[in-house]
C-alpha cells in the first residue's frame, strides 16, 4: 500500500470506518452487545465489591453497626460472581472472535475468487497476510477491544458517580487532571498510524518473500542463490524492527503520559483522604473508598490508553482489507452453455494490458469452427496465453468482438459462457490431496470409470500401476511426479469436465515425441464432437491438427 503523508493521516475519514466495521461486523453485533452487558454486570459488581469494602472497614472500627457476617457473605457473594462473569466474558469474546474471523474470512476470500483477473494485480503472499493479520486485527478489535471499551466507559461513569456521592470535588479533580495528558500525546497517535501502516505492508513483502522462494526451492538451490535469498529476508526482518521500535517508542511515550496522570489523580485521592483522616471528616471505610475508585476512575482511562492503538491499527486493516472488497467482480449471473458443437469467433480483436502501450494482439480474427482440432502457434510473448484468456472471459479485449456459438445461437464470450470450456493450463497445474481429489476439481460428480477413462485418453494409465492407484499423494505442485506425468494428470482433469470446447495451453510442453503423438491421437477421437484447441509452439503438434492459426 501506498505511504500516506502526514496530512492525509490528518484526514482520516473516522465516519468511513466505523460504516465500514458496522457492515462488516454483522454477523456478531448480537454477540458483542451480550458481551457489553456482561462487562456491565461485572463493573456493577466491582463496585457493589467497593461499598461492602467501606462497609466492613466501618463496622471493624465501630462507624457501621450493621451484621459483619452478613456484609462477609455478601463480599464472597461478589467475589464469585466477578469472577464467574469474568470467566463468561472471556468465553463469549473468544466465541464471538472465531465467528467474526470466519465470516470475514470467507466473505473476502470468495469476493477474491469471484473477481475480475488482472495482470499482476497483487501477489498472493500479500493477499494472505491481509487474509490473516488484518482480519485478525479486525476481529480481535470488535470482538474484544470493543466490549472492552464499552464496560469501561460504563466503569468510569458508575464510579464517578459513585465517587461524586462521597465527594463530588475529589472527582472533579481527578477527571481533569487526565485529560491534560491525554491531549499531551494526541499529537503522537498519527505517527503511531504512519508506522502501522509502513508494518503492514512490510509483513506482507515477508510473507511474499518466504512463499515465493519456498516455492520456488529447487530452482533458488540449483542457482546457489539461497545465502542471497537469506540475506535478503534477514535485510527485510531488520527494516521490520526497527519500524517496530519506533512505533513502540511513540506507544510507550503516550502510555507514559497517560501512567502519569493516573499517577498524580491516585496521589491526589490519597493525600485528600490522608488530610481527611488526620481532621476527623472521614472514616477508614471512606479513605478505601475513595483509593478504590480513583483506581476504578482511572484504570478504564488508562485501558483506553492501550487501546488507542489498537483503534489505529483498525484504520490500516480497513485500508489493506479494502482494497480487496474494492477489486470489480466478474459478471455474476446464471451460467450460459450451447448444446450440440460449439465454436468459437473472434473478429477484429486487438488487446493490450493496462499501463502498457503495446499491443498484444491487434485486429486479429479467427473461427475456430465447432468440431475442429485447431493447433495455435507464435513466437514466446505473441499473445498466445492473452488469446486464451479471451476465450476464458478473463479479459476483455478493448477492441472487437469474441462470441461462441452453435447451429442455433450466439453468445458473446464473458464469463457466463466459461461452462462451456474445458480448460488445462500450461506447466505442472496439480493441487495437494490425491490424484482422485485432483481429478474431481474437473468434475466433483466423476465416477471411476469415468476418472479411468480420462486417464486413458490422457495418456495417463501410470497412475494405474502405482501402489496407492488413484489415492496416490500429490505434493504441493504435484511434486510427486514428473512434469510429463503431472502434465498428463492435468490433461485428464480437463477432459473429465466434458464440455464442448477444449483449451489447452501447451499441453505436450513436457512430454516426448512418442507420447506426445499417441495423446494427439487419442485426443482426435476424443474431440470428434468437441472443438479442440491447442496452444502450443511444437511444429510436430501443429501437423498432428486439422487446422493451424499463427498468434502474432
Amino acid at each position: 500500500m501506498e505511504r500516506r503523508n502526514i496530512e492525509d493521516i490528518r484526514d482520516i475519514k473516522i465516519g468511513y470506518y466505523l460504516r465500514w466495521l458496522w457492515a462488516e461486523a454483522s454477523a456478531v453485533r448480537g454477540r458483542i452487545l451480550l458481551r457489553a452487558i456482561v462487562g456491565g454486570v461485572n463493573v456493577a459488581l466491582s463496585l457493589l465489591f467497593v461499598w461492602l469494602s467501606k462497609s466492613l472497614i466501618d463496622i471493624a472500627t465501630g462507624d457501621n453497626e450493621s451484621s459483619l457476617w452478613w456484609a462477609i457473605a455478601a463480599m464472597v457473594c461478589c467475589v464469585v460472581g466477578q469472577i464467574y462473569f469474568s470467566t463468561l466474558g472471556i468465553k463469549m469474546e473468544t466465541d464471538a472472535e472465531v465467528v467474526l474471523k470466519n465470516s470475514l474470512r470467507q466473505k473476502h476470500f470468495s469476493h477474491i475468487m469471484d473477481s475480475r483477473w488482472v495482470e499482476g494485480r497483487l501477489h498472493s503472499g500479500d493477499v494472505i497476510n491481509r487474509l490473516v493479520e488484518d482480519i485478525t486485527s479486525i476481529a480481535n478489535a470488535l470482538c474484544v477491544v470493543l466490549p472492552s471499551f464499552l464496560t469501561t466507559g460504563v466503569q468510569f461513569v458508575a464510579a464517578f458517580t459513585f465517587l461524586s456521592l462521597l465527594n463530588v470535588r475529589l472527582a472533579g479533580v481527578l477527571v481533569l487532571i487526565m485529560p491534560l495528558f491525554l491531549l499531551f500525546s494526541k499529537r503522537y497517535m498519527r505517527r503511531i498510524r504512519l508506522y502501522t501502516s509502513d508494518i503492514r505492508s512490510m509483513d506482507g513483502r515477508v510473507q511474499t518473500h518466504m512463499q515465493e522462494y519456498m516455492r520456488h526451492r529447487v530452482l533458488v538451490s540449483a542457482m546457489e542463490y539461497t545465502p542471497h535469498v537469506k540475506e535478503d529476508l534477514d535485510a527485510m526482518h531488520v527494516d521490520l524492527r526497527e519500524k517496530v521500535m519506533r512505533r513502540t517508542d511513540y506507544t510507550l511515550f503516550s502510555r507514559r503520559m497517560i501512567q502519569a496522570g493516573f499517577m498524580g489523580g491516585y496521589m491526589v485521592a490519597f493525600l485528600w483522604g490522608i488530610f481527611g483522616l488526620r481532621e476527623g471528616v472521614i472514616t477508614f471505610g471512606m479513605m478505601t473508598a475513595f483509593l478504590q475508585l480513583v483506581g476504578q476512575i482511572q484504570r478504564p482511562v488508562l485501558e483506553l490508553s492501550h487501546q488507542l492503538p489498537t483503534f489505529i491499527h483498525i484504520t490500516t486493516s480497513v485500508d489493506r482489507l479494502s482494497e480487496l472488497t474494492n477489486m470489480p467482480l466478474e459478471q455474476q449471473g446464471e451460467a450460459i452453455a450451447l448444446d450440440g458443437k460449439v465454436g468459437v469467433r473472434l473478429q477484429g480483436v486487438t488487446f493490450s494490458y493496462e499501463g502498457n502501450r503495446d499491443e498484444v494482439l491487434h485486429d486479429f480474427s479467427c473461427d475456430f469452427r465447432p468440431g475442429s482440432l485447431t493447433a495455435v502457434l507464435g513466437r514466446t510473448g505473441a499473445g498466445k496465453s492473452t488469446l486464451v484468456r479471451i476465450i476464458l472471459g478473463l479479459l476483455i479485449p478493448q477492441r472487437g468482438s469474441v462470441e461462441m456459438y452453435n447451429d442455433s445461437r450466439t453468445e458473446p464470450v464473458s464469463p457466463l459462457t466459461r461452462c462451456n470450456v474445458a480448460y488445462v493450463p500450461q506447466g505442472n497445474s496439480l493441487v495437494s490431496g490425491t490424484v482422485r481429489s485432483n481429478l474431481l476439481l474437473g468434475n466433483p460428480s466423476a465416477s471411476e470409470e469415468q476418472m479411468l477413462k480420462a486417464l486413458h485418453t490422457a495418456v495417463a494409465d501410470f497412475v494405474l500401476e502405482l501402489p496407492d492407484g488413484l489415492d496416490t499423494l500429490c505434493g504441493e505442485g504435484g511434486t510427486a511426479f514428473s512434469e510429463g506425468q503431472a502434465q498428463r494428470i492435468a490433461i485428464a482433469r480437463g477432459l473429465l469436465r466434458e464440455r464442448s470446447i477444449v483449451l489447452m495451453d501447451e499441453p505436450t510442453a513436457a512430454l516426448d515425441v512418442v507420447t506426445e503423438q499417441l495423446l494427439l491421437e487419442r485426443l482426435g477421437e476424443y474431440s470428434r464432437h468437441r472443438t479442440l484447441i491447442i496452444v502450443t509452439h511444437h511444429g510436430a503438434t501443429a501437423k498432428l491438427c486439422n487446422a493451424v492459426v499463427s498468434v502474432g
